[in-house]
């Protein structure tokens, strides 16, 4: 088995002349947390959406749980074993918190009723309480709608999806972004029963003090590019380094080829 339940190499995309992403050279070890940081436009949302097949990368490889894979779109990453929180949550309003986890992958049984299937509301029901569980999500009523939720609970509901569904790899893209500080704490909580669990995570963030607080690398991304890869647990490494790469007044000699 190898070392890494991901890799990519020289992972490149360009819209027309536009380089949004120039050769990516990322690992991830299992259970490691990584974190992914830069200026809005640097690259990172560009980064995860050709790993999780929103995009189609122009170039490059992705090596996913030692094998070379190619997503043709996000349903395919899904069911490889990536789970993604992105900010916009894709959740819908109207439905319970069984119904959303299992939106689009619903329990059935009495399959031999050919193309009829009956929904197994009861073990999508007991499935959510694991995976909310497992996470150590707190919602009082399971059979709430969404939409009568607070910002935090849905957050957590998203990210609840992605342990139900025991995910190789979770990514989130700015999870606490919009939440205020309790629920803030509830999501960083939900991200350290992950690394309780062995589980690799790849997190984007502006919030300097919840990197250093939950992951073991920073990645920067500047101009498209990989210019910082920063093992922030065991180097002298600070929040006004990361900014320098950032801003660019730092340059890591392996820029572009990190390993």
């Amino acid at each position: 088995m190898s070392d890494y339940i991901l890799e990519t190499r020289d992972l490149t995309k360009h819209y027309g002349g536009v380089q949004a992403l120039t050769g990516a050279n990322f690992k991830l070890k299992h259970g490691e947390h990584v974190a992914i940081m830069g200026d809005n436009g640097a690259g990172k949302s560009t980064f995860v959406r050709q790993i999780t097949g929103v995009e189609q990368r122009t170039r490059g490889e992705i090596i996913f749980d030692g094998k070379a894979v190619h997503f043709s779109g996000p349903l395919d990453a899904r069911e490889a074993g990536i789970e993604a929180v992105f900010q916009t949550l894709a959740l819908a309003d109207d439905l319970d918190v069984p119904d959303n986890l299992f939106l689009g992958r619903e329990k059935t049984f009495l399959d031999w009723l050919g193309p009829f299937r009956l929904l197994d509301y009861k073990g999508m029901r007991q499935a959510t309480l694991d995976g909310l569980e497992k996470t150590a999500v707190k919602i009082p009523n399971i059979n709430n709608r969404i939409r009568n939720m607070s910002g935090g609970q849905r957050q957590c509901v998203a990210i609840a999806r992605t342990a139900t569904f025991h995910s190789k790899l979770t990514i989130m893209d700015e999870p606490t972004a919009a939440l205020g500080v309790q629920e803030t704490a509830q999501v960083e909580n939900i991200i350290r029963t992950l690394k309780e669990a062995g589980e690799p995570l790849i997190l984007i963030s502006h919030n300097m003090r919840q990197v250093f607080d939950l992951v073991d690398r920073v990645i920067v991304f500047r101009r498209g590019r990989i210019c910082a890869d920063l093992d922030i647990k065991n180097e002298k490494v600070t929040g006004e380094d990361v900014v320098a790469y950032i801003t660019g007044a730092k340059t890591q000699e392996q820029f572009g080829e990190l390993t």
